[in-house]
């Protein structure tokens, strides 16, 4: 931002950010605000900015409850989802950025926003056609993702028209391809044909990618078909702390029965915790199926490999508890065909337990019925102008 900010005002154009902090509830923006009038102090710059809040009033939720409707697998959302949640926030489309820079914003400070409005807002102000501008924003979002080598640290120029818009990475070591840019549409998409957003849906069912020379596509063909507006809700709550511990077997006699170990040792920690508070117990074992846990196709330990004991409880001090009793079990179980009892684990790091704080659970993934006008920007002048 340090950089960004100041050649973005000498050159006039709007600096537009959105879901600040990464998350974009209120304290992400008022940390995210503070950063920006630092530097605006320290370069002794003026502007006037905009901020837009996203988080939803609990009360005002829970009045509309029966309104909402559950994206995906979830089930209907309730009044204890809306209490426990820490923060809920709703993802504002591009709306709210164009009544910002109607209004003469030069920098656009957004909480939880639909990734492509920051880009496409402007595009859209000046009447460029939404399929193009929302699909080119989607794109952009991503930066050189989309190219080859894909990365995220690269930055990604569009062009856009009246027909559709170019692309083309910064970095001369990569470039743009039809399949390149083709396949992001791929890129976390329940659909790739039909991508949702505030408002309406990004169709590409019609969308052609044109090579225009070695390092530059052209997307043309993308339409935005509106719909009923609504806004995604967003929200977690806390469930307890988490202690994490990480160790190596290579024992072939200890792998070759791991999976009865692994169960014998959490019914010790069971019979040993009886009657305490609730607690998760998991082992994440690497070099057997870490990722993909039971959906692995091919269940074949290695030579070696890791495990991670994952103990989440009420408390921080119960998860220690709970994970020092787990992996000191596991270090001295006497597992059938044992020749050495000196311990089975490797541990890589002393102390060998991780105290890895709070842990959250999604329990708001909702739609609600919307205007566009939900988001409000406040306006703050920042410095002298």
């Amino acid at each position: 931002l340090a950089l960004i900010l100041p050649e973005a005002l000498k050159r006039k154009i709007p600096l537009m950010i959105g879901t600040a902090g990464g998350s974009g509830a209120s304290v992400h923006l008022a940390w995210n605000r503070e950063i920006i009038e630092e530097i605006a102090a320290e370069q002794n710059l003026s502007f006037k900015m905009a901020v837009i809040p996203a988080d939803i009033d609990k009360d005002y939720l829970l009045a509309n409850l029966d309104k909402t409707t559950p994206l995906g697998p979830l089930p209907a959302l309730t009044a204890k989802d809306v209490q426990d949640s820490t923060h809920i926030v709703a993802q504002m489309g591009w709306e709210p950025y164009r009544e910002a820079l109607d209004q003469g914003a030069d920098v656009v400070l957004g909480g939880r926003t639909y990734d492509p409005a920051v880009f496409a807002a402007l595009a859209l102000k000046l009447g460029f056609p939404s399929g193009p501008a929302l699909h080119m924003g989607k794109i952009l979002e991503c930066a050189a993702i989309a190219a080859e080598p894909g990365s995220g640290r690269d930055c990604m120029v569009g062009i856009l028209d009246e027909e559709g818009f170019t692309l083309f990475p910064t970095n001369p070591e990569r470039r743009c391809t039809v399949k390149s840019v083709a396949a992001h549409s791929l890129y976390e998409k329940s659909n790739p044909w039909l991508l949702p957003g505030p408002g309406g849906a990004l169709d590409l069912r019609n969308t052609r990618y044109q090579q225009v020379d070695e390092r530059t596509v052209r997307v043309t063909g993308s339409v935005f078909v509106k719909n009923d507006y609504a806004i995604k809700l967003e929200g977690s709550r806390l469930i307890g702390y988490r202690t994490l511990a990480i160790a190596g077997v290579r024992d072939p006699i200890f792998i070759s029965q791991l999976q009865q170990v692994l169960d014998q040792v959490r019914a010790a920690v069971k019979d040993n915790f009886e009657g305490s508070a609730n607690y998760s117990l998991e082992f994440k074992v690497y070099g057997l199926n870490g990722v993909m846990g039971d959906l692995e196709p091919t269940p074949v330990p290695g030579h070696e490999v890791g495990i991670i004991i994952d103990a989440v409880a009420s408390t921080q001090e119960k998860a220690n508890t709970i994970c020092s009793f787990c992996r000191s079990t596991l270090l001295h179980y006497g597992y059938e065909g044992r020749i050495a009892t000196a311990g089975n684990l490797a541990l890589p790091y002393s102390p060998s337990d991780v105290p890895a704080g709070a842990v959250y659970e999604y329990c708001i993934h909702h739609l609600l019925p919307s205007e566009p006008n939900f988001f409000k920007p406040e306006f703050v002048e920042v410095g002298k102008r």
